[in-house]
This record gives structure tokens, sequence and C-alpha cells, in this order.
């Protein structure tokens, strides 16, 4: 078959490779339908990890199941389904707990494991045209519908950036009236503000640089700040100093809660420093929420952190050490909320939100492309070129259709 399969730093290529095959009872194969390029998979594809050339990418999946294992009992070959990015048995000391993100019989060795993901188990990846799913009946989310028809790009997004925004908007503690600041308008910070919406949030800011991204966000009501025209905590401080309905409300001695009390990192450890240029600033964004989040407020961190980082910007950030306020943090009495996303924990009430027409996350998706033409997909989507915000691979469609 074929499939997207890493080189090595910023080159991908679709190879023929071995077709999966049933190796447990409980698998299933799936005919992909649609699989999307994540910003995750940037980190692999810029050499920001220890990933190793050969890899086939993708963790974002969903199709029609082809050919089913002996011991699988509630899928069944013709079934539409999507499944979460993490591989998870569904019975282990974390699974039945509901931390299905960091499972710990699929990977051993380690609490997690992924499709197409370094350090993240044996897996390929589903950029691809058929993908072996593991623990099927647990890891398969059935859907309603045929493929390619008014829910194929909504449902797409169940594999990993609509749960992973409502995750960041969870860990954040968000609820009917917060404010919140979420920090990165790519897929999951969009998927972080419109969840932050659909939970009542009175006002969510986005902050970013990229024009396309920040356009998506004001479309769906949130407030974009623009941090290459400066200090973006102190864009949001001022906003809210000139809302007269803030000021207004507040009683004596809150004239120091300007912040907003849920902040959302959707950007993780390649953050860049204020302004137009381009030097990295590993710790840019955590100093940021510390400083726009009132005392007693809660920061979700979403945004994906490594142990390690080759192309660090200093010894610490390569080691993945960061230096932080963390003398303020405690000051403040901020809680952390930390981890990669319990897809199952969210992915089927998401998912009715999207039958229901309550949600429809495909808003993001800016590029559908057949999936030979990944390579040049990953570089536009790399360089933010073209308004590229999230691309889907079609893995059943040719140049020519």
């Amino acid at each position: 078959m074929k499939a997207v399969v890493y080189k090595g730093p910023n080159q991908v290529a679709v190879e023929e490779v071995p077709d999966p095959k049933i190796q447990a009872p409980t698998d299933v194969l799936v005919r992909i339908t649609s699989t999307a390029i994540c910003g995750s998979d940037l980190h692999m594809y810029e050499g920001r990890t220890a990933a190793s050339p050969g890899i086939v990418f993708g963790h974002e999946n969903m199709g029609i199941v082809e050919e089913v294992g002996s011991g699988v009992a509630s899928i069944k070959k013709g079934d539409r389904v999507v499944m979460p990015f993490n591989i998870a048995c569904g019975f282990c000391f974390n699974c039945v707990r509901g931390y299905t993100g960091f499972c710990l019989t699929a990977n051993p060795g380690f609490a997690g494991s992924a499709y197409g993901y370094v350090a993240m188990g044996p897996y390929p990846g589903g950029q691809a045209e058929l993908l072996r799913v593991p623990f099927a009946d647990f890891n398969c989310l059935k859907l309603p519908g045929q493929p390619g028809d008014q829910w194929e790009d909504d449902f797409m997004m169940l594999a990993d950036i609509f749960p992973t925004g409502y995750h960041g908007t969870e860990l954040a503690g968000v609820r009917p009236g917060s404010t919140v600041a979420v920090f990165g308008a790519g897929p999951v910070g969009l998927m972080a503000a419109y969840s932050a919406l659909l939970r009542g949030a009175s006002e969510v800011y986005v902050v970013d640089r990229v024009p396309e991204r920040l356009q998506k966000a004001k479309e769906i009501g949130a407030i974009p700040i623009d941090f290459s025209k400066g200090d973006p905590v102190e864009q949001i401080f001022d906003m809210r100093r000139q809302n007269a309905g803030v000021t207004g409300a507040m009683r004596p001695g809150e004239e120091s809660m300007i912040g907003v009390m849920c902040g959302i990192d959707a950007v993780g450890y390649q953050a860049f420093s204020h302004g137009s240029g381009t030097q990295e600033q590993p710790n840019r964004v955590l100093e940021d929420l510390i400083r726009v989040v009132n005392p007693t407020g809660r920061i979700g961190i979403p945004g994906l952190y490594v142990p390690t980082d080759p192309g660090g910007v200093d010894q610490a950030a390569k080691q993945g050490q960061l230096l932080l306020s963390f003398g303020k943090l405690f000051e403040k009495g901020i809680r952390l909320g930390t981890g990669q996303t319990n897809v199952k924990q969210y992915n089927v009430f998401l998912r009715d939100l999207i039958i229901s027409g309550r949600a429809k996350p495909s808003f993001v998706v800016s590029h559908r492309v057949p999936l030979e033409k990944a390579p040049e997909a990953y570089e536009k989507f790399d360089k933010r070129v073209e308004g590229y915000t999230k691309v889907v691979l079609k893995p059943q469609q040719t140049a020519a259709d």
C-alpha cells in the first residue's frame, strides 16, 4: 500500500510499504478515507524529536472497517469508524480510570501509545491506505453516514484536535461565564477556543500572529490578539481595562483581577518571543500564562512538551528543561493541568454534538488533498503559507480526481 514515510528532517515521501495484517484476534483493518496532518507531526517532520527515518506518519485516522479479527465483538466489516490517536487496551489500571492516553499495556514500559509517533509504540500511522487497529472494540468509535458525506471532515476532527482542544478547557476548568486566554491559534488552539465557547465562556482571547488563524478565531466569536504587535498579556489587560462592563462590575480589591481565570497553552515547546521576530523562546507561553491568569485561576497545557529536543535553543531546552517563574505561580495559587488527551473521555459526546448540529469543528479545515500530495502539504503547513490551517489527506483520491 501507499503511505507517508518520514525520510529525515523536513522530508517525507509517499512510498509503497507492506500492507498491515491482523496480528491479534482483537484487531481490525481499516480502509482509510480521511487522515489529517497534525501540528504534532511537524515536530517529527522538522527533526525536533528522536524520530528515525522509516516511520509511517499519521495519528488522526478515519475509514471503513475492511477485515475483523475473530475476537472482535462490537465492530463489523463495513462499519465507519474513527480512532483516537492514543491506542488503549481498555483494561489496565489507567484505562479503567479513564486515562486512556496513558495506557500501560499498549506500549510496554511507557505510559501511552499512539499511531505513527516516535516513542509511542510499534504502530504504523494511518497516513496510508490501510491501518491496523488493535483492541478494536475499545478503540473504534462507530459513526453514522457514508464516506464523503456532510460529516466527513467534522468526524475526522474526533481523532485528535477536537478532543484535545476540549481537554484543554477541561484542564483549565472552563465553565459558563469563564474568562479564557488561549495561546496558539493552530488547529488545537482553535478547537480549545471553540470548546470554551461551547462550554459557555464569556470572553475568549486567542493569541497568535498568523493572520488566517486569527481570522478563524474571530469568525467563531473569539477575540484575536496578534503577538507580533507587542506583548499579548498587556494587550489583553488593556482590552479588559477599557471594557466598562468589566471594570464596572469590580468590587473593592478586584482591580488586580484584570486578567482571565482560565489559560490554555496550545503551543508547546516551540514558542516564539513577542514581536515579529523568529526567535524561539520555549518558556514564553508558560510565562505569559502565569502573568495573565488571575490569582486562584487555572492553566491547562495540552500543547506538547518533550523530554528531549535535538533542536533546542540551548542546552537546557535540548534536555526538555525550562526556566519558569514558579514562585509567581505559587504566589498566585494557580493550578496546572498537563498531559496528552484521553480522547475516549470526550469523543462519544463530541460526536453526538456534531450529529445534532451543535458543533461543526471542520471550520478549521483549509485543504483536502490526495495522499500523493502529502510532501507538498507538509511543507506548506509547516511554513504556514497559503492559508494552511488544517490539512486532510484523502488516500482514496488521486490528483486527477
